[in-house]
């Protein structure tokens, strides 16, 4: 098959019912209350673009899948959002221990009803930002799922739960997700030797224009506590980053840090 005749089988190929709820979505206005029904499930959103990006990241791509054998893993989600990475851990794991933490009040609000919706149970829902103290943050929301206390525009006193106190309180955690805007680092430096106890770890790192890049510290914590890392760039790549830099809502690097750690 010649290379054209390859692209034009691909071109013309039916759309997934994912490809179809993007789309739609793309045409959608942004940062509005939208309900919409997508495999059997049924969402309550506050930005359906980034939901319908979230559903191709988790349903078909599977990018946070993992393997364990126990029953009832326990999971915890910092930065749950509106609930699509608990309805898929929970289709992975029924039984699994799942505690999310989302501290934006509306997002969670969507939270709380998808998991309603979808019949979801025995999951704790934690209304807080994730934080390295229990003083509470400074946290500015833009409507969807970037919410954090580096936005830059209006922000709102939220309380905080210092994460090094829950995973003290674990034996053992079989993954843990972090999508906290850019706060991954203080927190996960917190942490410290707790982190010894997680098999999984995902950190989404953001390295927003307005603070130092901390990238080296995130990698040599990983390191330090036993962790092999696969990192993969968000967004676009820039073939020339000399001749151009490139900046996507207030960042120049957005990473995706699957990290395995081989000493459990």
């Amino acid at each position: 098959m010649s290379f054209r005749s390859l692209v034009r089988k691909v071109l013309s190929r039916p759309k997934t019912d994912t490809e179809k709820l993007i789309a739609e979505a793309s045409k959608a206005p942004r940062y509005q209350n939208h309900t919409f029904h997508y495999r059997g499930m049924d969402f309550a959103v506050t930005d359906f673009i980034s939901v319908a990006w979230q559903l191709k990241e988790f349903f078909d791509d599977g990018r946070l899948a993992f393997q364990t054998k126990l029953e009832s893993p326990v999971i915890f989600d910092c930065g749950a959002n509106v609930g699509v990475s608990v309805i898929y851990f929970k289709k992975l794991f029924p039984q699994a221990k799942i505690k999310a933490f989302e501290p934006d009040p509306k997002v969670f609000a969507c939270l709380t009803e998808n998991l309603k919706r979808n019949s979801i149970a025995n999951v704790e829902l934690i209304n807080k930002a994730v934080w390295n103290s229990n003083d509470g943050v400074s946290f500015g929301s833009e409507g969807a799922d970037g919410g954090s206390i580096f936005f830059e525009g209006d922000k709102i006193s939220l309380p905080s739960v210092r994460l090094k106190e829950i995973l003290a309180s674990e034996n053992k955690i079989d993954l843990l997700k972090m999508d906290i805007e850019g706060a991954e680092v203080d927190v996960l430096k917190d942490c410290g030797s707790e982190l010894k106890k997680v098999k999984y770890l995902f950190v989404e790192y953001h390295s927003w224009i307005s603070s130092e890049q901390r990238l080296d510290e995130l990698l040599s914590l990983l390191r330090d506590n036993g962790f092999r890392y696969y990192i993969h760039q968000i967004g676009e790549i820039v073939n020339a980053p000399f001749l151009e830099r490139q900046f996507t809502n207030g960042m120049d690097i957005q990473l995706d840090i699957h990290a395995i750690n081989e000493h459990d």
